[in-house]
């Protein structure tokens, strides 16, 4: 039985991670790196390359969030929930850099979180070894994109680069932890299938 109240707790998690400024205890990775100097068209290309990663970071405090409602054991769900804490900083993190190159957020940010929220309750409600195994196998795709985001910044960029840097150690971490607490490998369809979806929002969140 899922409890009342941790659905409204949820629902503030929601409206606070959409509407309040995310905060971070860590310093922000390359704080006291010097500015490069960017042309236009490589600025462009942080702001979007960082617009793909606050919205993944939108999406992964979504996923934790649906998770930790439905996971079973209490263990669990501490794990869960420590994980959507440091995955907060790096939405503060990719939040500020946004700021600073002058770019924007992306506008389906509510839809981003809503899809992914509802994955996450779908993942728990499997069961929790199927809930970490969900868990693991987006860690590591998260890595491997964030590997692609290393090659596609501007060299000079270095601030971005640190950031980005830092949310892959992290990332890592995540997974293994999934596995740790028994997350079980996903079968091959359903890996497929979350690589498409993650295409389509990173393509449609480079743009919007």
């Amino acid at each position: 039985m899922l409890n009342i109240d941790k659905f409204i707790i949820g629902f503030d998690s929601a409206l606070r991670t959409l509407t309040v400024p995310a905060q971070t205890l860590r310093a922000v990775p390359g704080k006291n790196l010097p500015e490069g100097e960017l042309t236009d068209e490589e600025k462009n290309e942080s702001c979007a390359l960082m617009r793909v990663n606050h919205v993944g970071e939108i999406c992964a405090q979504a996923l934790y969030q649906g998770q930790a409602l439905t996971a079973r054991n209490q263990e669990v769900q501490n794990a869960l929930t420590q994980a959507a804490r440091e995955e907060t900083e790096h939405l503060a993190w990719t939040e500020r850099r946004i700021a600073e190159l002058g770019g924007r957020k992306s506008l389906l940010n509510p839809i981003w979180y809503g899809g992914s929220f509802a994955i996450g309750l779908a993942a728990g409600l499997l069961g929790d070894k199927w809930n970490l195994g969900f868990l693991a196998e987006t860690e590591h795709q998260v890595e491997a994109h964030l590997s692609e985001h290393l090659q596609r910044l501007p060299h000079q960029d270095l601030k971005s680069r640190a950031i980005v840097s830092q949310m892959k150690i992290d990332e890592a971490g995540h997974a293994t932890m999934a596995v740790s607490h028994g997350g079980t490998e996903l079968p091959l369809p359903v890996k497929l299938l979350m690589k498409m979806s993650s295409k389509v929002m990173t393509q449609t969140a480079y743009w919007v």
